[in-house]
């Protein structure tokens, strides 16, 4: 499988979970995609930014995953705020 693709799936499940958290009305399979690929990204720069590691298990995937809902969740809050204004 290319790893674009992985990189969609992932971003979709993390768009998913962030959606979730933050209580929101569904974004539908694209909108996920958008949130977890922007919050993965977001997510990343956080945290090396701020020289902040996660290490909740052994495994990469769970803690990048901790990492990016992280940064989708603030990007939908982010999102709510403006779309309050």
């Amino acid at each position: 499988m290319p790893e674009w693709l992985y990189f969609v799936l992932f971003g979709s499940v993390v768009g998913w979970i962030a959606n979730l958290i933050m209580g929101g009305r569904g974004l539908g399979l694209i909108g996920n995609v958008v949130v977890g690929v922007l919050g993965v990204l977001i997510g990343d720069w956080l945290f090396r930014t701020f020289n902040f590691s996660i290490s909740i298990t052994d495994s990469a995937l769970i803690n990048n995953l901790v990492q990016a809902v992280a940064g989708a969740v603030l990007l939908l809050f982010v999102i709510g705020l403006v779309r309050r204004r």
